[in-house]
């Protein structure tokens, strides 16, 4: 579902198109919290299996072809290679690929509220497996680091730098925040609302190598000076669910460890009794496979422990009140006026088979000093809301304080019952409401809504801008009412396919106001009335994307491109407003942005463009993260599958290759199906030629170092139009889209036809693997990474499939690659983390697909990585993950002898010959399954369409 974006009157993100190792490029925040990764640590390193061996580095071995040495054929596999892919030792990859994921990390961005400073905050290389290896407990859906006391396996910066941005637009000299302890971890870095202060939660190494439980400190913004917030050494932060918030300049609402906790519930040795669930109610309870679950009443007794918080205001002076009572709160939110807290917590009767997202919620008000004021709303347990996407908690959902009021509440509640499948109108109503209401004074209906609630973008009481979507037919509409005018109707401004990336008007830009809350910039021309607004949007065009700004006429729909990203060579972005923070409205002639611009060899640095003149002046200059790739070659390519789509891919040829000299290259195509309700959205161009090459941890872009040629993301759309369900035709369009992507480098010369690997993680996984059973011709060998190839294991839905296995069994079972692992006759390669948490890819999945292909004599290869998660995040395992790649494709794709051409024409005979549909189209049995859609909790949670500078309000 295209969900809209969580407006928070607080906090304002402005976020960047990341790039895909965050070791190695860097990203810009405004003011606000600065969370870093949440990952998340296994057992006890102790009881790690052989395969956690030390680290031994790959010797110089003839089949790996190190270095800048062409990837020449070798006669034979030495002895000493097949001794280490048997070692059970980690091993690291040729020199090449690992300097690139070794390198040192650029900081990270923060700009002040006032837009005065900026923050570098420093990062370290990938972290050492015993990080990963630390005790946590499982509870809940969550990972829980009990050491600490927040979630497990969190990264974190190793120092703050501060920078004054000059009057002429340079950064003036870093000063460094200093004064708290030598190694320390930093996380959740928070600016002041007026900018003076920082906050910031640390955690140092204790002599065990254990990390201690988190403290607040505070830091001086024209000092850089920093001291523990609180005076007593004994005040923790539990980070589980929120940690603190700023409510004024001079004060903080922090989430604590209560002083009077003991010590962790011990698990009885003998149980009391056998573990029983029960429906004898029989009420219909369909759910996904969610992960890390509550098993019992030890675990409720667990998940309380760690989780319940004593609220506590505390001052920069030292002084420090309790707040409300220890509950286990999951967020605070002051108002705008900082006289009222909006406070959320979760209760029992807790859930065994759904995480704490749906357990039973309560959202109370509070004044500012702990006084109970008002319950707005007591959940209860949410454990039948429907699979079909689009379908919502029943209730008050999405409640939050207006932007540009100093104390005015409002929320959506749906009118079908939370059920996607229930044809009603209005579906879901806007509500809006003083915090301390009159007696008897109700709730005013503020919008009706006739698909599911998105999202407001506040200005004032003369506009702000509503929006919904369905994700069944991909309808996205934008409404502008007049919050306080009864009489003005409301009337929609935009009305399009979340699809339609072409159509894409973009989205308002934000301002901040005195309150330090976050608004639609409103535009003054000189000499015009008009209401004007700012709207930037990615700019999607059939030559790429070409990113805007445009000033809108929010009355006529009148819009002029005022500033638009250079077509040719750069790849440019807007970030944020500057000057945002005076009151009134903004001039035009004085508009103030910061930028982004980048190329496909130029790393990305930071612009201030100032109006009339719109002159840009930079203000970083980060050095090429990888200057052994600066010269690697870019290409976005269009093709056409057999069914006319359109399609289109990014081709990556490593640097100094020339087509007449080298000839063909071995080549990686690495892709992640999509799916589509109509041919012409699956055929628009998306993304930019001219973006940096982003190269991540464990990214395809790797093996540019090694002489491949890289097709990266070759569209792959599975399009259900009209009535008709993508999945139906999964496979059919999977192979097409492939095919006419492995013709069009074959076509290109660039790619030898019988050294192309096909790879990708997780839902890319399943695609690789149906790939090898049903189109075999096409590649020499695969590499599949944390999937799920047995949809039968999650008979509730996957992706965005929502019909069940018993709705749709034939789907399921021709979608499964299990169920074809008797045609898989191609090299594969399975690499799962061994504690993935994700709803659908359980290790179990790589586990009974590697039996399975053994049991049919094919060519696997399977690879468990102790501690690891969904995504590999230790050092150990993302080394030994690439060592397990770079020999699979040197093994299997460099030196693959195959005789294509002529399996290419045995393999197309027998499609020819296979089943036929309706239509006389072959059909070919299915393959997918993903990553399942991350549980959104049906909280009201959303997220806009990701464009590349695209301003996301805090929570979104």
């Amino acid at each position: 579902m295209m969900r809209l974006p969580k407006v928070n009157h607080r906090l304002s993100f402005l976020s960047l198109p990341p790039f895909s190792l965050p070791s190695l490029t860097t990203s810009v925040r405004t003011h606000g919290h600065l969370r870093t990764h949440h990952s998340k640590r296994f057992k006890s390193i102790s009881t790690m299996p052989c395969r956690l061996g030390n680290l031994v580095p790959l010797n110089s071995i003839a089949a790996e072809n190190v270095g800048s040495r062409s990837n020449a054929s070798v006669s034979s596999t030495s002895t000493t290679e097949e001794e280490e892919a048997l070692a059970c030792k980690y091993q690291l990859p040729p020199p090449e690929i690992k300097d690139i994921v070794d390198a040192p990390p650029l900081p990270a961005l923060s700009l002040s509220p006032q837009k005065d400073k900026i923050l570098f905050l420093k990062r370290r290389s990938l972290p050492p497996l015993a990080e990963l290896a630390r005790p946590e407990e499982k509870l809940a859906g969550l990972r829980i680091d009990g050491k600490c006391n927040t979630k497990s396996r969190m990264s974190f910066y190793t120092g703050i730098g501060i920078h004054q941005l000059m009057p002429d637009g340079t950064l003036g000299p870093e000063k460094e925040v200093h004064g708290y302890p030598d190694g320390a971890k930093i996380n959740f870095v928070t600016w002041s609302l007026d900018g003076r202060h920082l906050a910031f939660s640390i955690r140092v190494f204790e002599e065990d190598n254990s990390s201690s439980k988190l403290r607040v400190w505070v830091a001086n913004m024209e000092t850089g000076q920093a001291r523990p917030l609180f005076q007593s050494p004994d005040v923790y932060l539990n980070a589980v669910f929120d940690n603190f918030v700023w409510v004024d300049n001079s004060s903080l609402l922090v989430c604590t460890i209560p002083s009077s906790r003991g010590d962790p519930p011990k698990k009885p040795s003998v149980p009391s009794g056998p573990k029983i669930q029960s429906n004898e109610q029989k009420n219909v309870v369909q759910v996904r496979t969610f992960q890390d679950l509550l098993k019992d009443e030890y675990d409720e007794d667990l998940f309380d422990y760690y989780t319940t918080s004593q609220i506590v205001l505390a001052s920069l002076d030292g002084t420090a009140k309790e707040v409300g009572p220890p509950a286990v709160y999951t967020s605070m939110d002051p108002s705008p006026d900082q006289k009222y807290l909006l406070i959320s917590s979760i209760h029992r009767p807790y859930s065994f088979i759904v995480p704490r997202g749906r357990f039973p919620k309560k959202v109370e008000v509070w004044t500012t000093d702990g006084k109970f004021v008002r319950e707005l709303c007591d959940l209860p347990l949410a454990e039948d809301i429907p699979i079909a996407t689009s379908s919502v908690r029943k209730g008050k959902r999405a409640i939050n304080w207006r932007a540009d009021k100093p104390s005015t509440l409002y929320w959506a509640e749906t009118q079908d019952g939370g059920d996607a499948k229930v044809e009603v109108s209005p579906r879901d109503i806007v509500y809006t409401q003083p915090a301390e209401p009159l007696e008897g004074e109700q709730p005013e209906i503020l919008h009706k809504l006739d698909l599911r609630y998105g999202g407001i973008y506040w200005c004032d009481d003369s506009l702000a801008l509503v929006y919904e979507s369905w994700y069944k037919t991909r309808r996205t509409r934008t409404w502008v009412i007049s919050p306080g005018s009864k009489d003005a109707s409301p009337r929609i401004l935009f009305d399009r396919s979340s699809e339609d990336v072409y159509s894409d008007p973009g989205s308002p830009m934000l301002r901040r106001t005195p309150a330090g809350t976050y608004v639609i910039a409103k535009i003054k021309k000189e000499n015009d009335e008009g209401t004007y607004v700012l709207l930037k949007g990615s700019g999607a065009t059939p030559e790429g994307n070409i990113p805007f700004l445009d000033l809108f006429d929010i009355n006529t729909g009148s819009k002029e491109r005022i500033w638009e990203s250079d077509k040719e060579r750069y790849y440019e972005t807007v970030v944020a407003l500057m000057l945002d923070y005076e009151e009134g409205d903004l001039l035009l002639d004085r508009l103030q942005i910061l930028t982004s611009k980048e190329s496909k060899t130029e790393n990305r640095q930071y612009f201030i463009q100032k109006w009339p003149e719109k002159k840009a002046c930079q203000i970083t200059n980060f050095p090429h993260p990888y200057p052994q790739l600066a010269s690697l070659q870019k290409e976005m390519i269009r093709y056409q599958r057999k069914d006319g789509v359109q399609l289109t891919a990014t081709l990556y040829l490593p640097p100094g290759y020339d087509l007449s000299k080298d000839g063909p290259l071995p080549c990686l195509v690495w892709s992640y199906p999509g799916e589509f309700k109509s041919k012409d959205a699956a055929g628009q161009v998306r993304g930019s030629p001219n973006k940096f090459a982003g190269i991540g941890s464990t990214s395809a872009l790797l093996w540019l170092a090694r002489r491949f040629a890289i097709l990266s993301g070759p569209t792959i759309p599975i399009i259900g139009e009209g009535d008709e369900e993508a999945n139906d035709r999964y496979v059919e369009q999977l192979v097409a889209s492939v095919e006419a992507a492995v013709e069009e480098v074959i076509q290109r010369g660039v790619a030898h036809p019988n050294k192309i690997a096909v790879g990708g993680h997780s839902y890319g996984a399943f695609m690789t693997a149906n790939l090898l059973a049903h189109a075999p011709h096409l590649f020499c060998c695969g590499i599949a990474r944390s999937g799920a190839y047995n949809r039968t294991l999650t008979p509730f839905g996957f992706q965005h499939e929502d019909r069940t296995l018993w709705e749709a069994s034939t789907t399921y079972v021709e979608m499964s690659p299990f169920m074809s692992a008797n045609k898989i006759k191609k090299p594969i390669l399975l690499i799962h983390g061994e504690e993935d948490n994700n709803s659908g890819t359980l290790n179990m999945q790589s586990d009974r697909f590697f039996n399975a292909l053994k049991g049919h004599g094919a060519l696997c290869r399977l690879v468990i990585l102790p501690f690891e998660s969904h995504g590999y995040a230790a050092r150990e395992s993302i080394m030994h993950v690439l060592w397990e790649t770079d020999r699979w494709l040197q093994k299997h794709c460099v030196q693959n002898p195959t005789d294509a051409s002529a399996e290419l024409d045995a393999c197309k005979d027998e499609v020819s010959n296979g089943v036929r549909d309706s239509d006389n189209q072959a059909v070919v049995a299915s393959g997918g399954g993903g990553p399942e859609l991350a549980d959104f909790e049906h909280e009201g949670f959303y997220s806009l369409p990701r464009f590349s500078g695209q301003c996301l309000p805090a929570g979104s």
